[in-house]
């Protein structure tokens, strides 16, 4: 019944320019405790509809095969058991809901350069990597979650076991009966070769769009255009709406230069930057027909002790970007009643 609904919806979205059946989301990050109502009541002053709710698994190295996850050795929202109760606070709440699973790889090394050594480990991998999938495909269709991502930023992995991943996407299908996403990196996307069998092309939507200290609203949209070309190209060529899986900006200096940055960097704090990259994104995006909405990159649970006029890190709490996307996600809200 998902499915069909999914299906009706793109189908009436594909043939207006309604702006309104969006996806409003918030990656919610995963925390030691429980979620109660005073973490939700800030997601839903934002107006938000949907939350990515993302359990970990976790490797030691680069080229280690071993996945290790649902462990109590884990922060409670990392595991099955913690995700389970997220989804189940937000459901009650009435905000939708992406089950995200994601490696970690210790020191924080880029998921997307992780390649084995030996087949034999690439075997490993592929079983380990399979129940870690399979386990939270199973709960998003428990929960009956809106929308199952099959990975985020794997592609070394996809480019070197094409055929893992088709067989795994057969599998998801026989346990879940909602929507698929994949989170490609921005420049992995558009050479990801399984889109026709997924529902939406998740996109990490870290594009580099200047080098301008304090870029300004015409700078920023510029910087877009190609991107957002390409983006729309492929849209139609698979016949599929893109799904922004995380977008983002750091509230510092040249945010646009590199806004996949997660370093610990001294870079002086830029809000103004931030929340006009964000409007900008919003002013690009939204009102496109082949565009289904994404996922603000982060949301912690904590809000009253996050982010701030101090903080130059993603998460837009406690700044002028967290209006810009009150403003965004409500006016979105108030149209589609």
């Amino acid at each position: 019944m998902r499915k069909l609904v999914f299906i009706l919806a793109f189908a009436a979205v594909s043939c207006s320019s309604s702006k309104f059946d969006k996806v409003n989301g918030i990656s919610f990050v995963s925390s030691r405790e429980e979620l109660s109502q005073h973490h939700i009541d800030p997601v839903l002053n934002i107006q938000a509809n949907y939350a990515a709710i993302m359990p970990f698994g976790f490797i030691r190295d680069m080229d280690s095969p071993d996945l290790v996850f649902d462990s109590d050795r884990q922060w409670f929202g990392e595991t099955r058991e913690g995700a389970k109760q997220y989804i189940q606070k937000l459901h009650q709440n009435g905000v939708s809901v992406m089950v995200k699973p994601q490696i970690w790889i210790r020191g924080g090394e880029f998921t997307g350069n992780m390649t084995m050594r030996t087949e034999e480990d690439w075997i490993k991998l592929e079983a380990s990597y399979e129940k870690f999938i399979l386990l939270y495909a199973d709960l998003a269709e428990e929960t009956q979650s809106d929308i199952f991502c099959i990975g985020t930023e794997l592609k070394a992995f996809v480019n070197n076991r094409p055929e893992f991943w088709n067989h795994l996407i057969q599998k998801v299908k026989k346990i879940y009966n909602g929507q698929l996403t994949y989170a490609a990196n921005w420049d992995e996307y558009a050479k990801t070769p399984f889109w026709k069998q997924l529902d939406y092309i998740g996109v990490n939507a870290y594009f580099p769009l200047c080098e301008e200290e304090t870029p300004t609203i015409e700078t920023l949209t510029e910087g877009w255009q190609p991107w957002k070309t390409q983006l729309r190209k492929l849209a139609k060529e698979k016949d599929r709406p893109i799904l922004f899986t995380e977008f983002g900006y750091r509230s510092m200096d040249f945010t646009g230069k590199k806004p996949w940055l997660v370093d610990r960097n001294q870079m002086d704090v830029n809000l103004k930057a931030q929340a006009d990259a964000t409007q900008v994104i919003f002013d690009e995006f939204w009102n496109e027909n082949w565009f289904a909405g994404g996922f603000v990159w982060k949301w912690f649970m904590q809000h009253d002790q996050v982010g701030g006029h101090g903080d130059n890190r993603f998460t837009p709490q406690n700044k002028p970007a967290e209006s810009v996307i009150r403003r965004q996600y409500g006016q979105l809200k108030k149209s589609s009643l």
